[in-house]
């Protein structure tokens, strides 16, 4: 397997962030930490993952964001949706279990490239 071109995206924001261990949102937030990259945590319920302040809101963030890895049902992903587009995120990555066809269809048809994959195997072949 080759790299994927995503790898090369710096700025990653992690929508379900989270400060337990075990759970998906921690594992990718620290994978893609100590693979280098800048990470966005994003969850309403935590102030801090992984030493990063988290960000309730994509808008609450002023800076850059390449890709945004979904980490959360797919219901919470659409309702995230409208955020993101007004942001102007092009990239989301949709990790197992977090997509939906209403979900895919409204991102592509607001200009944003769908990725469906886990980044922990992505990662991998790096």
């Amino acid at each position: 397997m080759t790299k994927h071109p995503w790898l090369e995206l710096n700025n990653w924001a992690v929508l379900g962030a989270s400060t337990k261990e075990t759970a998906y949102g921690h594992r990718i937030t620290k994978a893609l930490i100590d693979g280098d990259y800048k990470v966005i945590p994003l969850s309403p319920t935590h102030e801090e993952v992984e030493g990063l302040k988290c960000y309730a809101s994509i808008l609450d963030y002023d800076g850059p964001v390449d890709v945004v890895d979904f980490v959360v049902n797919p219901m919470v992903g659409l309702q995230v949706l409208d955020q993101l587009i007004e942001k102007g995120v092009k990239k989301i990555l949709l990790q197992p279990g977090t997509s939906s066809p209403a979900l895919i269809e409204k991102a592509e048809a607001n200009g944003i490239e769908v990725l469906q994959s886990c980044i922990l195997v992505l990662l991998a072949w790096r």
